[in-house]
């Protein structure tokens, strides 16, 4: 059984990795932010009497769930009701996003240049844009492979697929970034 200490601190160790996930799924912020907290309270509620070591897991196929449930619900909702703010502009300038400034503010120790610091956050936004724009299971099996380092056997049990399916969407993915990123001028 976790200790509120290791369920916290599990929650808190995955938290900006299930957002930019979620985020690159749904491609909506806000909703992502809410499927990943609503994740998080089904596993705090109803799966804290497992065992630490398996937390991982089951938060990652809660994950996948509740993402599901979130396109089905707006598919549902799609049919029937039009939301009046789908019918607005999307020229807002300035989106403020508090995770990727606190990642900022975590990650600047001070020891590379402004020139370097900069150059490096553009890569990752272009990085992030390609990501964005792989099919969905082929970022879901990039992101949970390489984000979240889960082993194939893991990804695949997450996926609810076979390992094979889990390697063929990840070097499909691997595949496509490198030549998207290779076009753009980055490379290893």
């Amino acid at each position: 059984m976790a200790s509120d200490k290791e369920l916290s601190d599990f929650l808190k160790s995955v938290e900006k990795r299930a957002f930019k996930r979620v985020a690159y799924a749904v491609r909506d912020d806000d909703a992502a932010l809410d499927i990943v907290q609503d994740s998080m309270i089904r596993l705090a509620e109803k799966y804290v009497d497992r065992p630490p070591a398996e937390l991982p897991l089951l938060f990652q196929r809660i994950l996948s769930n509740a993402t599901m449930d979130w396109f089905r619900r707006l598919k549902v909702r799609n049919a029937h009701v039009r939301n009046f703010s789908d019918f607005e502009s999307s020229d807002e300038d300035g989106d403020f996003n508090i995770l990727e400034t606190l990642e900022a503010l975590d990650s600047s120790a001070g020891t590379e240049s402004a020139a370097d610091s900069v150059s490096r956050a553009q890569i990752l936004l272009v990085i992030e844009s390609e990501v964005s724009q792989l099919p969905g299971r082929q970022r879901e099996a990039f992101t949970l492979r390489y984000w979240e380092e889960l082993d194939v056997a893991e990804t695949a049990q997450v996926m609810g697929c076979s390992e094979g399916s889990v390697k063929t969407h990840c070097s499909r993915a691997v595949h496509a970034l490198a030549k998207a990123l290779k076009a753009k001028g980055i490379a290893p």
